[in-house]
């Protein structure tokens, strides 16, 4: 047994309004550049629907994810070493820019600098990539709120896996939101597909990073990919990514997209699992054990075998009491009501999701019927197959007894909580029918439904003494400048991050206006003396980090 730590999300899309709030947040903090502008590391899909990029979800034309052979063994649907080489200036299985869209902007001078007329002003689209002036046919969230169904929806993946009668009906049934950010999987077939080795999966948290600096451009990682959460930089010529706000993790802060989420959706935590296991767990024969061989990976981080080897693998005690509180945990391990977003693809995804229940209760509403009643409720999840075999497409490779089990919770919640809202007297047959007793429908309600802040994100801070080496593996995405940014910085005397004393703070959100000015350009922190004793390599002697020498040779404050 090996012990690791991985950083997780949950989403509980039953709480998604489809606001996008998330998406537009993370575009500014990260892919606000040029070379990326068509990308999204966190975007927000319409269900049914085909996605961003146009149907992702379709590895028979992607080749992405792992599959497994006659022998038992996994390999990587692109292909092995052999193709990757022969195919490495060719690589046949990539989206091309009409597969997620070509981004614009408006001629906003139109509105502002219009002479006197009769008319009305319009601002006409323009292309971000080319300057001229484009009719808008496509878009990251095109088919957002069913609005392209009669046109796309019939394309989406999954429906292809269905009946004709569903394809029929189905926008008659339900739809709801998909947010998505990239999986930080345990198998990742990105990391695994990469010939330059700059894709990597971080030790102490499990974040899945690109060395801007290593990397090299082949694009095997986007192709890899399953969820196409990989990008290309077409400016820098290097894959980019979304790297869960590591800067803010390590100084036990939520993702930006976490932090400005209207409907408080996502719980982040630590899960504790067993890396030997990975491998063997993510080979099971049936598609349908996926997801159980994924659970089977995660330990108890109360067992206190556990938690001799976490801490014979040098794991913290604070990081070993974060995964004992962490929400990833209770609702995955615990409560199980989470599920990860397509197992079929053998990468073991670590961001997981809480399967919409309001479509059921929306149908059985309509009907004049009690929504919340537990009796109807779990009728209903038994007889309305549609909605529970679309789900069971993304979250269980099409098993629907986990999505069932999942769905019966939460309705088992709403009842239960419902009658003690309104004074009546426990029903505990409610939570028996679902294997739950009534504690713990109590505490997932607290969980779900009001939890805190500080319940929701379980993250504990990197510690000091690996702050070197988390240093060395910075990204390189803080300025248009940096290492692997084509900039002068990575090949001048000062060399990569932390090989210069006392060199100033890497950026983050919280300090990126004080180290990046309007041009992109490196400038000094704004607060005077202040040294970051964390990049510090104790070679030299930074300037303030001692106060300057008097004429008699002591140390005392400048004149």
């Amino acid at each position: 047994m090996r012990v690791m730590a991985q950083m997780s999300m949950i989403m509980n899309l039953d709480k998604c309004i489809g606001c996008h709030t998330c998406s537009v947040t993370c575009k500014q903090v990260w892919t606000n550049r040029t070379g990326v502008e068509y990308v999204w590391f966190n975007n927000v899909e319409t269900k049914p629907g085909v996605g961003y990029p146009r149907r992702y979800e379709d590895q028979e034309k992607w080749k992405g994810g792992w599959q497994r052979n006659k022998r038992g063994r996994l390999k990587l649907r692109s292909g092995g070493r052999i193709k990757r080489l022969a195919t490495i200036f060719n690589n046949p299985d990539l989206p091309v820019i009409d597969d997620y869209y070509e981004p614009w902007t408006y001629d906003y001078d139109m509105l502002t600098k219009a002479p006197l007329s009769t008319e009305s002003p319009v601002a006409r689209p323009k292309s971000l990539l080319t300057g001229q002036n484009m009719d808008i046919k496509w878009s990251g969230n095109w088919d957002d709120d069913l609005g392209g169904s009669q046109e796309t929806a019939a394309d989406d993946p999954i429906l292809a896996t269905m009946s004709e009668h569903v394809k029929m009906e189905f926008e008659n049934t339900f739809m709801f939101y998909l947010p998505r950010i990239c999986e930080h999987c345990l198998n990742p077939a990105c990391v695994a597909a990469c010939p330059s080795g700059a894709m990597y999966k971080r030790e102490e948290d499990g974040i899945v990073l690109v060395d801007e600096d290593g990397c090299r451009g082949w694009r095997m990682c986007v192709s890899a990919c399953p969820y196409k959460k990989v990008y290309f930089n077409h400016k820098t010529g290097k894959a980019e990514k979304c790297t869960l706000c590591y800067p803010l993790i390590e100084q036990g802060k939520p993702t930006i997209c976490s932090e400005t989420c209207v409907g408080r959706l996502r719980y982040l935590g630590l899960m504790l699992y067993d890396a030997d296991a990975v491998l063997a767990q993510a080979s099971v024969e049936n598609e349908h054990d996926l997801l159980d061989a994924q659970r089977a990976c995660f330990l108890d981080p109360f067992d206190p075998e556990v938690i001799a080897a976490a801490k014979a693998e040098g794991m913290e005690d604070d990081w070993i009491l974060a995964a004992q509180n962490s929400p990833i945990y209770k609702l995955i391990s615990e409560y199980k009501v989470a599920l990860p977003l397509h197992p079929e693809y053998r990468t073991m995804p670590m961001v997981w999701y809480i399967p919409p229940l309001s479509p059921v209760v929306d149908v059985i509403s309509t009907t004049n019927n009690d929504g919340e009643d537990a009796r109807t409720l779990f009728a209903a999840i038994d007889k309305l197959r549609i909605p529970v075999e679309y789900l069971a497409g993304l979250f269980s490779a099409g098993d629907v007894v986990p999505v069932e089990d999942s769905l019966r919770k939460l309705a088992a919640m709403r009842s239960y909580m419902r009658d003690i809202n309104l004074g009546r007297d426990r029903d505990e047959s409610i939570p028996a029918a679902v294997g739950m007793t009534g504690t713990e429908i109590e505490a997932m309600y607290r969980l779900l439904a009001i939890a805190k802040y500080e319940d929701r994100y379980v993250i504990p801070k990197a510690h000091v003494e690996t702050a070197r080496e988390l240093e060395e593996l910075a990204c390189s995405l803080d300025t248009d400048g940096g290492p692997g940014m084509g900039g002068p910085t990575a090949s001048t005397a000062a060399g990569p991050y932390g090989k210069t004393p006392g060199m100033p703070l890497n950026a983050t959100v919280d300090n990126y206006n004080e180290m990046v000015g309007k041009g992109g350009e490196r400038t000094k922190p704004t607060t005077p003396g202040r040294v970051n004793l964390l990049n510090w390599t104790g070679n030299g002697v930074p300037k303030g980090m001692f106060p300057p020498r008097t004429a008699d040779g002591a140390t005392g404050s400048p004149a």
